[in-house]
């Protein structure tokens, strides 16, 4: 059984996560580990939502460096994110998990619009919701959209789940093999070291509002049911003390 210790968890997925050890789009077996863990923290009680990343699909910085306008290259990176919520919402209700897909631009033929009070409504019936399409603004990472909406819905921690990067470092540990990682440290040290957390806009909502961040590995044994039951896992950010 998961000693869940939270009621409401954000879990922010990145498109790299979802490709578990390929080198391009989803990988069906992460994608079903993903479904199972999400499963058995939805048994243990708690309330569970979800951000996705596009990263394994489309990198809109990648395409604007080959000339495309950023604002259109956002906007296909936001289309991506909802390839993998419809991807993950299949794999959920596979394992018999009600799901609700929410994107930030409307897109009525595969899911609901977002909607602050209906999102809650539907964690409140204990059914997973997956938030895409990042906040609907060029500009704005899907760390942003996971920080934002964490914030909106009164989740109790912001979960980035990272593939293969078992938490925040001093440095770059591919490249500098005195690198530390960190097992907990605070939203301002982070942003004052300009630490690789998330985006400094999103670092900096999560400050603001005292969310606590886990960044962890996704590929760890049973990551999430560990990050959710404050198992040592990674790195724990917080605002003044520990969560």
């Amino acid at each position: 059984m998961i000693d869940a210790k939270y009621r409401r968890i954000l879990l922010k997925l990145s498109g790299e996560a979802l490709m578990g050890d390929q080198q391009y789009g989803i990988n069906t077996t992460t994608l079903r580990m993903v479904a199972q863990q999400l499963k058995e923290v939805k048994e243990a009680g708690v309330e569970v939502a979800v951000v996705v990343g596009g990263g394994n699909i489309w990198r809109g910085t990648q395409a604007e460096a080959g000339g495309m306008d950023r604002a259109t290259a956002d906007y296909a990176g936001m289309l991506a994110t909802v390839i993998n919520a419809l991807a993950l919402q299949d794999a959920l209700q596979k394992v018999g998990v009600v799901t609700r897909v929410q994107t930030a631009i409307p897109i009525q033929s595969v899911a609901e619009p977002y909607i602050r009070l209906r999102a809650i409504r539907h964690l409140e019936k204990r059914r997973v919701v997956i938030f895409a399409a990042g906040t609907g603004n060029p500009y704005m990472t899907t760390d942003t959209a996971a920080a934002l909406r964490a914030i909106e819905i009164k989740a109790d921690v912001l979960l980035m789940a990272k593939n293969n990067v078992d938490g925040v470092y001093s440095a770059d540990p591919s490249k500098n093999p005195d690198a530390r990682r960190f097992e907990t440290l605070s939203h301002r040290e982070a942003l004052n070291m300009g630490l690789q957390v998330m985006d400094s806009t999103a670092l900096s909502l999560c400050l603001d509002n005292s969310l606590p961040i886990v960044v962890f590995n996704l590929q760890a044994p049973d990551s999430i049911q560990r990050a959710v039951s404050k198992e040592p896992i990674g790195t724990v950010v917080f605002t003044e003390v520990r969560p």
